[in-house]
């Protein structure tokens, strides 16, 4: 789509485009925005930011730049995404923020990745409606336990399905998810997209799309960690957190696994009831003002 070549040619030397020339245009604005706000978090956070709130920024910046761009058919159907050395000139960013943000658009059912060929455009990507819900505020605590209560009602059950209805392909990808977030954790990276794909691959073994079209919607707003994370709370404090949110994972995938119907429905709702009641006592100890 675009390469080191940036005087009026395409990649490869021919003239470029008047749509190649807009996507460079947005993903170079795409850029300076996330460096501009890498540059806010504090002297470290920098656009070469490897972990941390910053590098959660840039995710976001890139994924919901490239969000837009296909929805708004700039990336029509079938189309091949930027390479990932692209997009990591492009920004300016490590290759591991660029697989973040590439994988946030995959959990939304935008794009498939085909080995050997690179990163695609769904057929539907741009005809199927993304819905969202209305003034959700991820930096918002009250806007956080509304999302955890609506995830409670519907994801109780999906573990709960899941238990009954699983394959043991389903089974599997389950606990490669599980152990993809407990590896991020172990390497001090963030968990956030590894969760989130973990509770959807638990969505898939409902064997009821509508269960995974409903966490795709709320998308990376599923897993918000990053509120705790931003509360001054030390590094210990916060892995012991992520921890504790390792067992419960836990106890949820072996109930999955054994066929328990009712204790993956007990599990999912003491986890997700626990997020809860952590995010309620974060709202009563903030010395700010929350509405």
């Amino acid at each position: 789509m675009y390469g080191t070549r940036h005087h009026g040619r395409g990649h490869i030397g021919r003239p470029e485009s008047a749509r190649e020339k807009r996507v460079r245009s947005r993903l170079k604005s795409a850029a300076q925005r996330a460096a501009h706000g890498g540059a806010a978090a504090g002297p470290h956070a920098g656009p070469h930011a490897p972990s941390g709130r910053a590098s959660g920024t840039l995710v976001a910046q890139i994924s919901d730049t490239l969000r837009q761009m296909i929805l708004s058919g700039e990336f029509p159907p079938g189309a091949k995404l930027p390479s990932e050395a692209q997009l990591t000139q492009a920004h300016g960013v490590s290759r591991t923020v660029v697989r973040e943000a590439v994988a946030a658009l995959r959990s939304d059912g935008l794009v498939e990745a085909r080995q050997g060929a690179g990163v695609f455009v769904l057929d539907h990507a741009t005809t199927t409606p993304l819905l969202s819900f209305q003034n959700v505020d991820g930096a918002r605590v009250s806007s956080t336990i509304e999302l955890l209560e609506l995830r409670t009602g519907v994801e109780v059950e999906a573990a709960g399905l899941a238990a009954a209805r699983r394959s043991p392909a389903q089974e599997e990808v389950i606990f490669e998810r599980h152990f993809a977030v407990r590896t991020a954790l172990e390497e001090g990276r963030s968990t956030v997209e590894a969760d989130l794909a973990l509770h959807l691959a638990i969505a898939d073994a409902t064997n009821n799309p509508r269960f995974r079209e409903f966490l795709a919607m709320i998308g990376r707003d599923a897993i918000p960690r990053a509120v705790l994370e931003g509360e001054g709370q030390s590094v210990e404090r916060v892995s012991s957190y992520i921890k504790m949110i390792d067992e419960e994972h836990q106890r949820i995938v072996v109930a999955i696994s054994r066929g328990d119907e009712d204790a993956a429905r007990e599990a999912m709702r003491v986890h997700l009831r626990g997020s809860q009641a952590r995010y309620r006592t974060l709202l009563q100890t903030r010395r700010k003002h929350v509405i």
